[in-house]
């Protein structure tokens, strides 16, 4: 499975790299944001927001809320099995979507070498793609128009893929809301307001939600009494 998700990773790269280029950033800015930050849709993302002069502090908080799914990440990845300080600083470091999805798919049969070919074939094949992307993009004499629409086209394409059924439709109604919220109040920083109001929204929802799944309880508790077999037996 490694070697067909690193293969997906060459065009994303590529356009990353040609991006780049087409933005006016020097071409150093693909490998060293790939190497800072191993991260494809959020460097596609800070690198849109630093040509368009967006402040630092922006930046810096729009990559935490994209990246902060990461976290938990680690609460089932088999990071146990990564043994010495500097392997397991660059298993957390390379813990991206791709890498994730695998071991919890198959949970079983994973070693440290197996984890760690894994991560370094994901991160060499980003790097060397965004590395051709930059050479492919320097002989490129013309902007390509559309091409920064790559970003807007990779974001829709997650977020059509992340609905599987009618229950995921409300998180989706909730980052719109959120976004067109932003564009009223703070057109200029749309993006952080939009992401901060989303995160704030599933708060909101998960408190919420916790009061009527409490109150489920005891009338499934009941039910299950009522058709418990009678074993005769008292207390």
């Amino acid at each position: 499975m490694t070697a067909p998700i690193a293969a997906g990773y060459i065009p994303l790269g590529i356009a990353y790299g040609i991006l780049v280029m087409q933005l006016g950033m020097p071409w150093w800015m693909a490998p060293a944001l790939s190497i800072a930050a191993f991260s494809g849709s959020a460097e596609l993302l800070v690198i849109t927001l630093a040509a368009s002069y967006t402040p630092i502090a922006v930046i810096a908080v729009t990559m935490l809320l994209v990246n902060f799914r990461h976290l938990f990440y680690a609460f089932s990845f088999p990071l146990h099995l990564v043994e010495g300080r500097f392997a397991r600083l660059f298993s957390m470091y390379a813990l991206v979507d791709e890498a994730y999805a695998i071991t919890a798919a198959r949970p079983e049969g994973w070693t440290k070498p197996r984890l760690l070919a894994m991560q370094v074939t994901y991160h060499a094949t980003w790097v060397a793609s965004g590395l051709v992307g930059v050479l492919a993009g320097s002989f490129i004499p013309a902007q390509i128009q559309g091409l920064d629409f790559a970003l807007t086209a990779l974001f829709i394409t997650l977020t059509v893929d992340s609905i599987r059924s009618l229950k995921d439709i409300p998180s989706v109604v909730l980052a719109a809301g959120s976004f067109l919220i932003a564009m009223l109040i703070w057109p200029k920083q749309r993006l952080l307001l939009a992401l901060l109001l989303y995160v704030g929204a599933l708060v909101v929802r998960h408190v919420l939600a916790k009061p009527s799944e409490g109150a489920s309880s005891p009338s499934a508790d009941s039910d299950h009494q009522l058709h418990a077999p009678h074993t005769g037996e008292e207390a």
